[in-house]
């Protein structure tokens, strides 16, 4: 069961909670990717504090009879660091070693540190899926009923491995499986549309034989039930897909929309103009 199971307003002040964690933690160490990480904070709040079945103590690395869930884009780890801290994985404390020597929060989540909630690699890109399928295959094997989540960029989408995971996955019925596109249409080279266009990604998907629903990711009000009718229709014979709407930089005006953003901190100004607008009832800053 989810230990938290916070209301929509609940939700919303932990999301801006967690959107001054990631413009403090890059701005700290002047390195990092906020864009992206604000853009996905809803979604990530949405499953640790509403949607997954966890346990965030003690830790396991199996997850056997939990949900799964895994970062493909991994250079977003500000926000899922952010999250499994204010979730209860480790304390929100060590969100201030974020990036540093000896750190546990590498730039790029890593499993070698042993930090809570991490199970595989992540960074390089195109390969979360592919760790997804074989983590839902193997509940399958071992009975287990619980789903597994992962989550992708869209510039990643133009490795091969992952369309060669989207068939694998439908071809083998791994329907315990909800993988989600962070459809910001940025990349770090620009748009998406203009590095590699992707088209019609619901047709690409279906064609693949995939259940595809579309999302907004930056409205709890709509993201909340695209996830439910995710979860209701798993077990149907077919992995499922959403396709979630998001702008990069969400929650700060002077990043969203621009790939300028994806890999670049705020200064000392930017940082005060940001956590301005990120107002919370009662802020608990690290």
């Amino acid at each position: 069961m989810n230990p938290h199971n916070k209301s929509i307003d609940e939700l919303k002040q932990i999301a801006s909670q967690v959107r001054r964690d990631i413009v403090r933690m890059v701005h700290a160490v002047n390195s990092g990717h906020p864009g992206g990480s604000l853009g996905c904070t809803d979604y990530f709040v949405s499953l640790y504090f509403r949607v997954m079945n966890y346990k965030p103590s003690p830790f396991n690395m199996d997850g056997e009879g939990e949900d799964l869930f895994f970062l493909s884009n991994g250079h977003i780890s500000p926000v899922w660091y952010s999250v499994l801290a204010r979730a209860g994985f480790f304390e929100v404390s060590e969100l201030a070693t974020f990036r540093k020597i000896n750190s546990r929060l590498q730039g790029h989540p890593a499993t070698e540190e042993g930090l809570p909630g991490i199970r595989v690699a992540s960074g390089s890109l195109g390969q979360g899926l592919s760790v997804a399928v074989g983590a839902a295959q193997t509940k399958k094997l071992n009975n287990d009923n619980n789903l597994v989540y992962v989550l992708m960029g869209d510039g990643e989408l133009g490795e091969g491995q992952v369309w060669e995971a989207a068939m694998y996955a439908a071809h083998n019925k791994v329907d315990n499986l909800i993988a989600t596109v962070d459809r910001n249409y940025q990349q770090i080279d620009g748009g998406t549309e203009e590095v590699l266009a992707l088209g019609d990604l619901r047709a690409k998907f279906e064609a693949f034989g995939w259940h595809v629903l579309e999302a907004d990711g930056n409205n709890f009000e709509t993201l909340l039930p695209a996830l439910e009718d995710a979860k209701r229709a798993t077990g149907n014979g077919k992995p499922v897909i959403i396709l979630m709407n998001t702008e990069m930089g969400f929650g700060v005006d002077f990043m969203m929309g621009s790939h300028k953003w994806h890999g670049v901190a705020p200064n000392d100004e930017q940082l005060e103009i940001a956590l301005q607008q990120l107002a919370v009832e009662k802020a608990s800053d690290y």
